[in-house]
């Protein structure tokens, strides 16, 4: 088996390699792009062949920022175009590419990596592990009324209007709102130019046709939007909601929930724990479904990955890693003062000892290490570790991504 970095010349072939493996054909090129694929970059994907130079596998990254705790921007590879031609499959080809893959990323010096994973028991194995969630809300569209709020609570929605425009028409403004979402949303995964410019992935950057409800601010400055579409049987759909605050937030929803000839509303992805349905007079009009993992995140190099992020708590801790697929094992002292970590190795005896696909799901604070002890994953060398592990590790809002790749 022999792995190779494709070139421009090469691009043809992993596509269709990619597609042969899902048993699927590539759709047809389209003039101003539109293609799911279209944002990948020569350099960064992969060809497995065997001896005789038949492709049999693809992998890629593209080269995301993802927002951390703390309001952190880091660079991190996004795995994606994953596949095994069926007459190849449980042949190490895949294992031998993922090996390649992290290999390769860190020769580039790159410390973390993130996925969609379509199979929930596929990259475990890898590293990686599952970091932020999500789940479709539905509501019922005439039970959708809006408490009224309580004394002392806070305000209502800004002032300010929604225009309704269509997607193709406003991509420079969608990019625009989206980029400063991400920047404060911990999970959050940057959307580059190339993807709006190529109209790449899903609605709505993608050329499916889409409605857009625009929210401007008081001087007339787009800081949220709605994405939407009608479904079947009267229903709407909501591609996503962003928005760069609470109130923003709230004005875009009961725009979708007061439109008319809907039965019933889907949002496709809100994050855990959001207060949407507390909102409502009624709890019960919204129907939690669909409750899933998103974006699993693998660290490449555990002190790097640590010192990056911002912390909420401070004190320190000893962490005993485990890494099975790279064959590694490391010990680090995590210190943490004033919102700032320094990692480094240690011979001191542990306080908690994890798989590198635990500490994946830790990271961005959208699973607590408490759990994973209970779990059954975790190992707790001392009970005062798992609440300070806790604290240390929680995030300043839950960790939550949008973005498909």
């Amino acid at each position: 088996m022999e792995m190779r970095t494709t070139k421009d010349e090469d691009f043809g072939v992993f596509v269709d390699t990619l597609h042969a493996a899902f048993g699927r054909f590539a759709e047809t090129p389209v003039d101003g792009g539109g293609l799911w694929w279209s944002a990948l970059e020569a350099d960064r994907c992969l060809l497995a062949t065997t001896a005789e130079g038949r492709p049999v596998g693809t992998a890629g990254t593209y080269p995301f920022e993802l927002t951390l705790p703390g309001g952190v921007l880091a660079p991190a590879a996004g795995l994606t175009a994953v596949g095994v031609l069926p007459s190849h499959r449980r042949q190490g080809v895949l294992t031998a590419m993922m090996r390649h893959q992290l290999g390769e990323l860190r020769a580039r010096g790159e410390f973390l990596s993130v996925l969609l994973a379509s199979e929930a028991r596929i990259y475990g194995r890898f590293g990686y592990g599952p970091a932020t969630y999500t789940a479709r809300l539905t509501v019922s569209r005439h039970r959708a009324a809006f408490a009224a709020p309580r004394a002392g609570a806070a305000a209502g929605p800004p002032v300010g209007s929604v225009e309704v425009l269509r997607s193709a028409d406003c991509g420079e403004i969608l990019e625009g709102v989206y980029d400063r979402y991400r920047r404060a949303q911990p999970g959050a995964l940057s959307r580059p130019h190339r993807w709006w410019e190529l109209r790449a992935g899903q609605p709505p950057v993608s050329p499916v046709p889409r409605y857009v409800a625009v929210h401007r601010d008081a001087d007339g400055l787009p800081d949220g939007y709605v994405s939407y579409a009608f479904g079947e049987a009267d229903t709407l759909k909501v591609d996503e909601v962003i928005a760069t605050d609470d109130a923003v937030f709230t004005a875009l929803v009961r725009f979708v929930l007061e439109h008319d000839l809907v039965s019933e509303v889907v949002f496709k992805h809100v994050p855990p724990g959001h207060p949407l349905r507390w909102q409502l007079a009624d709890f019960r009009a919204g129907e939690v479904g669909g409750d899933t993992d998103w974006l699993w995140v693998r660290l490449l190099d555990v002190p790097r990955a640590l010192a990056a992020r911002g912390w909420c708590a401070d004190g320190e801790l000893v962490l005993d890693v485990d890494d099975p697929f790279l064959g590694e094992h490391g010990r680090y002292l995590l210190t943490v003062r004033d919102g700032e970590a320094v990692c480094v190795p240690t011979d001191r005896d542990p306080d908690l000892s994890l798989d590198v696909r635990d500490l994946g799901s830790l990271y961005l604070g959208g699973t607590t290490p408490s759990t994973l002890v209970r779990a059954g994953h975790v190992r707790a060398h001392r009970p005062e570790a798992v609440a300070l592990a806790d604290a240390l590790f929680r995030a300043e809002r839950a960790p939550h991504c949008l973005h498909w790749f």
